[in-house]
């Protein structure tokens, strides 16, 4: 009786529904207990369900708070600042690997084909007026002559060689420079023949001097000036590719910039501390490849503009006034070899020497470079005295001196059509290296500028990430 009043005072209420297990008088009494769970039982009805404890949440509930906490926020924070990191850092070593692989095609392959092939056209232009040359002294050809048409046609054979080195991979090219070898030994083997003839006086080998000189003016000529053109329109649509800043990149990095900083402020206010070490350390990494991105690429396409305007398009235009004046020598010889009355080789000459001056005059109106100025200057003076000293060819034919035309025409005064043509060739020849220096020199400081990027691009941007990751977890164990 002790223990019973001890546990439960006297006169107080016991609620059998409260504790099932103990009857109203105390006893302890399992059969009891055991009926009191069956009748509890007996009382549960269809369709009642057992409510949750109080303080107890379904699953659903449960991770919708988990979502909601803090911890959640900073991780989803973390990832999508993360990829944006990646995604940028992607995107500029991409962009900066294909620029600089752009600027070393550029130096490398497609400006070196273009000036072979302008070279090339050169050396067939000079070799063709050569080899007309010593059929119009008469005999046997002078020997400089006879040297002159030697190293023309080793040139070209040379500049077709090295032209071949930049069309692995351009089929248009490959069928031009496979057509121009196949035909320059045909056209030498014409001109050994006639040349053989010229020298025991027989008539036949004017023939075959013309076969030839038909040969290079229709086939040859043409073909080393059309794989010309093309390495000219390779070398501007390379450099057009260049030339645009990388936008996208630079974009990328800003709003990874911006994504950065608005994520440090989150931080500061969650924690209630000012600065994060490593979220810093992610936007100073962020920032120093941003900065090095817009330099770089500005000055890198600033660079390729400079070759473009300064380089490429008075190249282009030198080229074209050199082919051009080879072409009038071309005709000014070809007028006394074949002693043409009907004016064609005549009217030839006056059309490319008039559109060889609006040339020259054109690019000194309007380039304000003065890289090759001089090289203008001198072409200009030498063509002047090149038109004054073939009127008086004219004349001569038209008095019917033969002789004194051809020595007008080919002899070596410093008066006469030769001098004046190799000083026309000649300045041309100092325009277009100065030119194409010009364009080499700012492309190849295009592609240093960038050498480096790429790879500092990737270590930067795992700086930042790692600072990203320094910056949040210690955040999140603070709610561990």
């Amino acid at each position: 009786m002790l223990a019973k009043d001890s546990a439960t005072p006297k006169g107080a209420m016991v609620d059998s529904r409260l504790h099932p297990t103990i009857d109203p008088d105390g006893d302890h009494d399992p059969e009891y207990r055991r009926t009191d769970r069956l009748d509890a039982l007996a009382r549960i009805r269809p369709g009642d369900e057992p409510r949750p404890a109080v303080g107890t949440a379904t699953v659903p509930e449960d991770l919708s708070a988990v979502l909601r906490s803090t911890p959640a926020k900073l991780v989803t924070l973390g990832v999508l600042v993360s990829i944006l990191l990646v995604v940028s850092g992607i995107v500029a070593a991409q962009m900066v690997t294909s620029r600089k692989a752009t600027h070393d095609q550029l130096l490398g392959t497609t400006e070196p084909l273009a000036n072979a092939a302008q070279d090339l056209y050169s050396a067939l232009s000079v070799a063709d007026a050569a080899a007309v040359t010593g059929f119009i002294s008469g005999g046997i050809e002078p020997e400089v002559v006879r040297d002159r048409y030697e190293q023309a046609i080793g040139e070209a054979s040379a500049q077709l060689v090295a032209a071949a080195g930049g069309t692995t991979e351009d089929a248009d090219s490959t069928r031009l420079l496979s057509g121009l070898a196949g035909q320059l030994t045909v056209y030498a083997g014409l001109i050994e023949t006639a040349r053989a003839n010229n020298r025991i006086g027989n008539p036949v080998g004017v023939a075959y001097l013309s076969e030839a000189s038909n040969l290079m003016q229709t086939s040859l000529l043409p073909m080393a000036q059309e794989l010309h053109t093309r390495g000219v329109a390779a070398v501007e649509s390379t450099q057009r590719a260049a030339v645009r800043p990388p936008w996208v990149a630079i974009g990328l990095l800003i709003a990874a910039l911006g994504a950065l900083c608005a994520v440090h402020l989150v931080i500061s206010r969650i924690s209630r501390r000012a600065l994060n070490p490593g979220l810093i350390l992610a936007i100073v990494a962020t920032g120093v490849l941003l900065v090095w991105m817009l330099v770089a690429g500005l000055v890198s396409s600033s660079a390729t503009r400079r070759a473009i305007t300064h380089g490429a398009e008075p190249l282009a235009t030198l080229t074209e006034s050199r082919i051009l004046a080879q072409q009038s020598r071309t005709a000014e010889t070809l007028l006394l070899a074949r002693r043409d009355s009907t004016g064609e080789y005549d009217g030839a000459f006056d059309e490319t020497m008039t559109r060889l001056g609006d040339r020259l005059h054109g690019y000194s109106d309007d380039n304000d470079d003065r890289t090759a100025s001089t090289a203008v200057t001198q072409a200009l003076a030498a063509r002047d005295a090149w038109i004054a000293s073939h009127e008086r060819t004219r004349a001569a034919l038209a008095r019917g001196d033969y002789t004194a035309a051809a020595i007008l025409a080919t002899g070596p005064g410093a008066d006469e059509a030769t001098a004046q043509f190799a000083a026309v060739d000649r300045a041309l020849s100092d325009g277009i290296d100065a030119t194409r220096a010009e364009l080499r020199s700012n492309e190849a400081r295009a592609a240093q500028l960038l050498s480096a990027l790429a790879p500092a691009s990737t270590a930067l941007i795992f700086v930042a990430l790692c600072g990203v990751i320094i910056g949040l977890w210690p955040r999140l164990r603070e709610y561990q």
